[in-house]
């Protein structure tokens, strides 16, 4: 029963070191496409209300929590870390510094998931409703600098990398039940065989 219990630790902790890359990745790609629309249509970075392009000012509003987004990236990355340092993947019989590797990972996992669907559903739909986008189209028909597009792809792939964290959070929290299940069973093992050595 451990050997399938520590098959499923290592899978954990792999899965956790690849979901913290991945939001990383994310971090640095979500803007891509706001980036490839809206830049070029700020005609004076020094005033914001002078654009090609009504509702432009969103690649700028969207930059002090892209810069957050890829921290707390990284944040997860050594938190994922974390994990292979106390030897949660590997490690028989789990110890406080297992337990509070794994809590510290997945509270910061989840916190991530929300705030994160938080902020990019509203920059999403700020993105749909300010945009001005017939004077986007022309000025894209124009200018080779300026890309027309409407979609939301980008931002709303944080849904999938969002499923990949809570995969990893739902399987470390398994995991950890199951690693307690059988941590008390073992030891109530030993007790009986204490007790029948005793009579």
């Amino acid at each position: 029963m451990y050997k399938k219990q520590l098959g499923l630790q290592k899978i954990a902790c792999y899965l956790a070191i690849l979901s913290s890359a991945i939001w990383f990745i994310y971090s640095m790609g979500m803007i891509t496409d706001i980036f490839d629309a809206l830049y070029y249509t700020m005609l004076n970075p020094n005033d914001l209300s002078d654009t090609l392009v009504d509702g432009s000012i969103l690649y700028y509003d969207m930059q002090d929590f892209n810069k957050a987004f890829m921290y707390v990236g990284i944040v997860l990355i050594l938190l994922a870390c974390l994990l292979f340092l106390t030897n949660t993947h590997s490690r028989r019989r789990y110890y406080i510094g297992n337990y509070a590797a794994t809590a510290v990972y997945c509270v910061t996992s989840l916190v991530t998931v929300v705030w994160s669907h938080l902020e990019i559903s509203a920059f999403k739909q700020q993105y749909l409703t300010t945009v001005d986008f017939e004077a986007l189209k022309t000025w894209s028909e124009t200018l080779s600098t300026i890309k027309y597009t409407e979609s939301t792809f980008l931002l709303d792939l944080h849904w999938a990398v969002a499923g990949i964290s809570l995969l990893a959070v739902g399987i470390l929290v398994a995991n950890m039940i199951w690693k307690i299940s059988l941590m008390r069973g073992e030891e109530q093992l030993i007790e009986a065989g204490k007790e029948a050595v005793r009579l």
